[in-house]
């Protein structure tokens, strides 16, 4: 019990420190990518790409923020805090798409039968798949480990404070950690279920990874304004020698 509590408490302390906005965002980023991550923005015969490789580097560059300010164990917590209202928004969603009732597409189809088709569709849509849901939570805990623990090592011998020190730190963990993540789902999701060949979960892990990275590196310089005004502001100084004390 009390290490329990212990734990709670730590969570309770970091979720207080952790500035609510960035959390925020982190949070809207994984509901929303695996919301879009249901829609095609190109398809071949080697890979496909989903519309939430839009949003997905955001909850990276969230990571490296926090990461760099609280340490990967934060940086880990926070994201699990993002993973668990993500399956709780979707259990709601599938709640509410099993209830009867119509979507307002429905209204502006031409006819019944068109609009019934439409608002099966929505529903299927917003009540997603036990398999994506789980894959997706499966493929994010693991890449959080990989990213969090990369960005510390990394900034432990790399980051001098500088710009320089955050892109070696970042660019290197969210090119693992993206193609980590990418795999795992094509892997469990897309080579399980949709029948793709081991060779497209290859291409498609890759070529969506460089996507995702070059997001990561274009909105980089504001990852490290962010994360130097925490340190120059003190933000989370509470939890950071909580957590000094503790060790």
């Amino acid at each position: 019990m009390n290490t329990i509590k212990k734990f709670l408490k730590d969570y309770r302390i970091l979720l207080q420190n952790v500035p609510s906005m960035i959390t925020a965002i982190f949070i809207l980023s994984v509901v929303c990518m695996n919301l879009l991550a249901g829609k095609e923005l190109y398809r071949s015969e080697w890979f496909c790409l989903n519309s939430g490789l839009a949003l997905s580097w955001i909850s990276f560059l969230c990571m490296d923020c926090i990461c760099k300010r609280f340490g990967p164990v934060a940086s880990t917590k926070i994201s699990i805090v993002a993973m668990l209202i993500n399956m709780i928004t979707v259990g709601i969603f599938k709640l509410l798409s099993m209830t009867p009732g119509r979507w307002a597409a429905y209204y502006s189809a031409g006819d019944a039968e068109t609009g019934e088709l439409i608002n099966a569709g929505l529903n299927s849509t917003f009540g997603s798949t036990w398999y994506i849901v789980v894959g997706s939570a499966v493929a994010m805990f693991l890449s959080t480990l990989v990213n969090s623990g990369l960005n510390y090592a990394i900034g432990r011998k790399a980051d001098k404070g500088n710009f320089k020190g955050f892109a070696a730190r970042s660019f290197i963990s969210t090119i693992v950690a993206q193609w980590v993540d990418n795999f795992v789902f094509s892997l469990l999701v897309s080579h399980v279920f949709f029948g793709w060949t081991m060779t497209q979960v290859l291409i498609c892990s890759t070529t969506s990874m460089l996507i995702e990275f070059a997001f990561e590196a274009i909105f980089s310089p504001l990852g490290y304004r962010i994360s130097k005004r925490w340190e120059e502001e003190k933000v989370g100084q509470f939890y950071i020698d909580s957590i000094k004390k503790a060790a």
